[in-house]
């Protein structure tokens, strides 16, 4: 997909990943480090790079493998359209649905569709996982000291409840990107930061979520949505 300013490149067959995402003709998204397996157990050891989709967890459970399903499952293409691209993917050990809709003109607009093909009810769990580069010192709107990091490290903070709509990230090399959501929608938000931890990988994630701790978790439950039900929201990232 091209507009005016950005481009985007997305593999369906590999878990709907959007594997580049350029400004100006400048790379956002952190490459990896030549790692591609999507039938690893876990995500780092599957690549951990370009952006995907948490569904439904992040964090493994007894239940739901190392950042959910979504990640290493086909998607379909049901709209393919200049500027808009829709793609569906469907659950196997939990019955969900998402559909994802991208818009790219001025700005990349996503669109999502959560539904329950259940006969249950299920809590709806979605996390953001885009997974940016990471230079040291550049510029990040959020609490954690993130452009910090040593050398060799990573870490994770998690922003209050509700508590911000936006984040931004500028590069020392010149790009800037605002990225922005409904606090109402996905109130939750971890940051996640690596300098060169976890085999090297350098990349920042931004990661706002229908629900917190990384997991449909009861105690910072996202939505409980009955047989059929659908949950909506969006997510925007504009140029700076």
């Amino acid at each position: 997909m091209r507009s005016t300013r950005w481009e985007l490149e997305v593999r369906p067959e590999r878990g709907g990943r959007i594997t580049s995402l350029r400004l100006d003709g400048e790379e956002l998204l952190d490459q990896g480090i030549g790692v591609d397996q999507p039938t690893a157990n876990g995500f780092v050891e599957g690549g951990a790079w370009g952006w995907d989709e948490m569904v439904p967890n992040v964090e493994p459970t007894e239940t739901l493998p190392d950042h959910g399903e979504a990640w290493r499952l086909p998607w379909r293409v049901t709209r393919a359209a200049g500027i808009e691209l829709a793609m569906q993917c469907r659950g196997r050990l939990l019955p969900w649905e998402l559909v994802r809709s991208i818009y790219l003109r001025e700005a990349l607009i996503a669109i999502y569709t959560y539904r329950n093909i259940g006969a249950q009810p299920h809590l709806a769990y979605w996390c953001a996982h885009p997974l940016f580069r990471f230079e040291p010192g550049m510029e990040i709107s959020v609490p954690g000291r993130l452009g910090d990091l040593a050398d060799g490290t990573s870490a994770k903070v998690f922003l209050a409840r509700g508590s911000t709509d936006r984040a931004t990230l500028r590069w020392r090399s010149g790009p800037a990107i605002e990225m922005s959501w409904d606090p109402a929608l996905t109130p939750y938000v971890g940051i996640w930061a690596c300098n060169g931890d976890l085999g090297g990988y350098r990349q920042i994630a931004i990661e706002p979520a229908t629900g917190g701790n990384d997991r449909p978790d009861p105690s910072a439950p996202p939505p409980l949505l009955a047989p059929g039900e659908r949950l909506q929201w969006w997510l925007q990232i504009r140029a700076l």
